[in-house]
Order: C-alpha cells, then structure tokens, then sequence
C-alpha cells in the first residue's frame, strides 16, 4: 500500500536500514543512528532500471522534502525515464552546470583574478582594490555569470557610484572591470569585454597630476626654504633627502636602516615594498650620505629612518612630509611630496640632458632593453650613480644662487 504523511512521520529508526515502499519505485529509507545521524534519518529514494541495469536515485530527506514533493520529484524522474534520459546522468549534469556557473559569477573571476594580481602588488592597492569591488560592484553583479554582463547593465553600476558624486571612483570601477573582462576572456569565461563599450560614456573628469615645482629658480628658494625648516629633525632630514633620491613619497617614509649601505653608498629598497614588485637600487650621492649619517645619529636605533614622532616602532606619517610642506607655506596646487619625482625627471631631462632610460630606470619606472626585457636592478649603476651626484651637485648650485639656464633640448 501506498505511504501516507502520518506512516512516514511515525516511522522509527532501528537497529537495521528499514525500507518502507510507496509506488512507482519510491520509497523511504529509514536509517538507524549515526556519527552525523544521532536520531537516524529518512531518505526519499527511487529505484529506476535504465540500459538493462538496476539503479538508485535519491529524491530528498525527510522532512525536509514531504511525501507530496517526494512523489513529485519521482514523477520528473518517471517522466526523463520515458524520453531515454537516465535520471542520476542528468542530475549529475545538472550539478555540474551548476558548480560551473558558480564558478563563472563575476566575483567568483573577480577574486580569482585579484589573487593573481596581489602578487605584483602593494598590500595597500591589492586592498584598496578588494574594496571597491565588494562595496561597488560585487552587490550589484557580483552574482551574474560574467560571460552575460552586457555593456548597459554595467554602466547602469557606474551611474549608481556616479550618483553620489564619486566620478573619479566611477572611472577606477570601469578600468578594474575591464581588466576583470579581460581575464574572463583569456580564460574562456567571456567572449568581449563589455567595459570597453563604455569608453566615453562616463562623466568627464579633470586629469589631476601631483604638484610639483620644476622651474630651477623655484626650485632653489623651495630648497633654501628646506634648509630653514623649523619643525621636527627628522621630518626636515625627509625634506632633504627626498628631491635626492626622488623615490614616491611611501617609500621613503618606509625606508629602514637595514636597506641603506654606507660603505657602497646605496639604498636597497626590497621588492615587496615597491609598487611593481621589483627590488630597487638608489646610489647616494655623497650629500645624501651626509644627511643620512646626521639622522643615523638619532633613529639609528629604530627600524625606520623615518620613525612615528611617538614611536620608534612605526614609520612617520604619510602627510608628514605634505605637512611640512604646508608648514613653509607651499599650498597642495604648487608642491607636494610626491612632486620631488616630477621635478627630478623633467630637470634631469630638460636642463642637465640626461639619458632618458637612465631617469625613467632611477624611477622606479618600467624600463625594457630593446629586446622587450625588463632592465634589472642593477642595470646601467655607473651611469645612474653618476647621474644622482650630478643631480645633487646641480640642486646645491641652485642653493647656493648659482646661474642655471633651463636649456631645453633641441627638438
């Protein structure tokens, strides 16, 4: 006889497996207890015959699945039975799709992609990064297959981060996604790149470049102006040494004891605390040196060169330098910590003509060999470590009063 709720509901679990039949090949499995079945469990089960041989599909647990759904998920089986369709076959491929397309979410390739990427990262941009996909974008599309994201479903997501008033941020998601696209597509998760569909879409913005000073007379009072700087020593020695070395103002802060050689004259910043990952040399100048052995003298115990004003354990502020800036009356639009680079290059470009690769290689800056390799670290050191003391030579002309014609170089 066919089951009813309350025969399934009153079925009580034994010593051994106990079958009780419904119809149409149904029945339910009363297990006894278990390590992770303590009261015993009931299962929904069909036996099926497909190509000649004797099967078992599972239909459900009760009473999770009641015996009403139970029957219904038997008839979908019946019925798959009647076309030549094995039941288990198609729920493993059912299963399958499902996994695959759980695999296939935007943020499923979004953090897959992310994971590759953090590598050549900085922890701070592989951070930043994360963050704005989860608060822009994940909640938006996070769970749509990549490979069906059309161009307008994505800017309607960017016009939402642009509702706020946030279109520098709108044009970061856009790049991002792209590149996330882009991964997809390489993978074969995704025909195109619908981001790129987007160009010119966006509200406009202005490019905003850091300040920096690079007229040699401005140059010379910004560095008089270092000299007389009445704050913290060691912020002033940050001031010094930064159009010196002309490295981005983070690592600097950052810089430890442990990097600077004074017997060769180097600084040896190590891979992980550069923005593309790669170990960088810096020669000293001889009045790099000198600034360095006056600040030894007070931090050399901390870690850092630069240490926290409260703590020798931690490095100094990352506005600490923009501060002092701010302090000798350089307002953000002229001159900021991070300009020291900018002034560095187009000096070293425009007045003292020196080879471009050789700059661009000092900054830090992706630089190939004409083969397409990228240079390593010590790459041309002779020619760089003549051009940092012709830079700090030139910088203490400048201060001294010394006549410099800005000669540009002939076009």
């Amino acid at each position: 006889m066919a089951l009813t709720e309350m025969k399934v509901r009153n079925a009580k679990p034994g010593t051994k497996p106990v079958k009780l039949s419904d119809s149409g090949g149904m029945y339910l499995l009363v297990s006894p207890p278990g390590k992770k079945t303590p009261n015993g469990s009931k299962c929904w089960r069909l036996k099926y015959r497909f190509n000649g041989k004797e099967k078992v599909l599972a239909l459900g647990t009760y009473p999770v699945i009641s015996l009403g759904e139970a029957r219904e998920n038997r008839d979908v089986a019946r019925k798959q039975l009647a076309k030549g369709i094995d039941p288990g076959e198609a729920r493993k491929a059912e299963k399958l799709t499902g996994n695959e397309k759980a695999a296939n979410t935007f943020e499923a390739v979004a953090r897959e992609w992310h994971t590759r990427q953090k590598g050549v990262w900085t922890e701070g941009h592989a951070s930043r990064t994360m963050q704005r996909l989860e608060r822009d974008i994940f909640r938006c599309i996070g769970t749509r297959p990549i490979a069906e994201i059309t161009a307008p479903e994505l800017l309607a997501v960017f016009r939402r981060i642009e509702s706020r008033g946030a279109h520098e941020t709108a044009h970061r998601a856009r790049f991002v996604c792209g590149q996330i696209f882009r991964y997809a597509v390489a993978t074969g998760r995704a025909e195109r790149d619908p981001a790129a569909d987007l160009k010119g879409a966006l509200t406009p913005i202005k490019t905003r470049h850091h300040a920096a000073i690079t007229d040699p007379k401005e140059v010379a009072a910004l560095l008089r102006a270092i000299d007389g700087y009445q704050g913290s020593f060691v912020v002033k020695c940050a001031l010094q040494l930064a159009p010196l070395v002309f490295v981005r103002p983070g690592e600097l802060r950052q810089a430890e004891w442990a990097e600077i050689d004074f017997e060769s004259a180097e600084w040896n910043m190590p891979a992980e605390r550069m923005k593309m990952k790669q170990a960088h040399l810096v020669p000293l100048s001889d009045q790099a040196v000198t600034i360095l052995r006056e600040l030894h003298a007070l931090t050399g115990n901390s870690r850092y060169l630069f240490p926290s004003g409260r703590s020798f354990a931690r490095p100094m502020s990352d506005n600490a330098v923009n501060a002092a800036l701010r302090r000798m009356g350089y307002g953000t639009d002229e001159m900021t910590g991070h300009g020291f680079r900018a002034m560095a290059r187009t000096i070293l470009d425009e007045v003292l003509q020196v080879r471009i690769d050789f700059i661009e290689h000092q900054l830090a800056h992706a630089v190939k060999d004409p083969n397409g390799r990228a240079y390593n670290r010590t790459a041309h050191l002779d020619e760089r470590r003549k051009m940092m003391q012709l830079w700090a030579d030139y910088l203490d002309g400048l201060k001294a009063g010394a006549k410099v014609l800005p000669l540009k170089r002939a076009e």
